[in-house]
């Protein structure tokens, strides 16, 4: 892959687009309007910027990488692109509308990937101009720290979709899995009902956000408590992939727990939006129950 389009510039889309744009590939961030595009474009400069004032990454090489990505906002430009990301919001409707419009555009031999956390990729292969051509790559947040990528094929999707699309993972130093066309996919099909089962806890007064935390961080010797990684990922975001769990399968474990779609109706949707389970607005996040 030599020039990709990533469609989506907010923090995952523009991850992917730096990440791709270090590797040495020509990217262009497109958004609804060129303003969100270069938003995008702006807060890759200043990821670059904190590499290179920590040693991790020399000057020259953010420079080049930053001049490798352009911020557009018509379809027409994605036209030349060998790959095309849908990082959009985690909405069936918008990825659907999305890859309609772009299908109009793409290449003959072009690849259109969804980076979808939870919803079928058969499914959403249905809104593309062609399912072999058509798959799930999923990247995680912050993308260019996280190490993996999960590839998910359609029923349709090709083999040589596959292997291009791996290739062009481990081409940006990523970790590739492969997990087969199921609701969640292999992380997020475990990693939610966790999540949401220590926010039905919160709910249900078993305990204060700062323990369930504390709890799993060292008794289960994870990284950062559920409830924090929930306020890291989005509130919004969780309770969309509960969602397409429990509608995909028809499994009520998957319900939502009510306090999590309080805090969504509420706003409160984690670090984005300042406020989540804990508040952000001070130097150390606070528990806000």
């Amino acid at each position: 892959m030599r020039r990709i389009a990533v469609i989506g510039a907010g923090q995952m889309g523009a991850g992917i687009a730096q990440v791709s744009a270090q590797a040495g590939m020509d990217v262009l961030l497109r958004d609804i309007d060129l303003a969100r595009a270069e938003k995008g474009k702006a807060g890759i400069e200043k990821r670059l910027a904190r590499a290179v004032e920590n040693g991790k990454l020399e000057q020259a090489d953010a420079q080049a990488a930053l001049a490798r990505i352009t911020p557009v906002v018509a379809l027409d430009d994605v036209a030349g692109c060998d790959l095309v990301i849908e990082a959009a919001t985690e909405r069936e409707d918008i990825k659907r509308a999305i890859f309609a419009d772009v299908g109009a555009v793409l290449a003959p031999d072009a690849i259109l990937a969804t980076n979808t956390s939870s919803i079928p990729i058969t499914r959403l292969a249905q809104a593309a101009p062609d399912a072999a051509r058509f798959i799930g790559v999923h990247f995680f947040n912050p993308v260019p720290v996280m190490a993996l990528v999960e590839v998910i094929r359609g029923l349709a999707t090709s083999p040589e979709t596959v292997q291009a699309v791996e290739a062009y993972a481990q081409a940006l130093g990523k970790e590739v899995v492969h997990a087969f066309d199921a609701p969640g996919f292999i992380v997020n099909r475990i990693l939610l009902p966790m999540l949401n089962e220590a926010i039905f806890a919160l709910g249900e007064g078993v305990a204060s956000v700062r323990d369930i935390d504390s709890a799993i961080k060292l008794g289960l010797n994870h990284p950062m408590g559920p409830l924090t990684l929930a306020d890291f990922v989005g509130l919004d975001t969780c309770l969309e992939i509960c969602k397409v769990l429990q509608d995909t399968t028809g499994d009520p474990k998957f319900r939502p727990a009510p306090l999590l779609v309080k805090y969504v109706e509420a706003g409160w949707l984690g670090r984005k939006t300042g406020r989540g389970f804990y508040d952000y607005a001070g130097d150390e996040p606070v528990p806000t129950r």
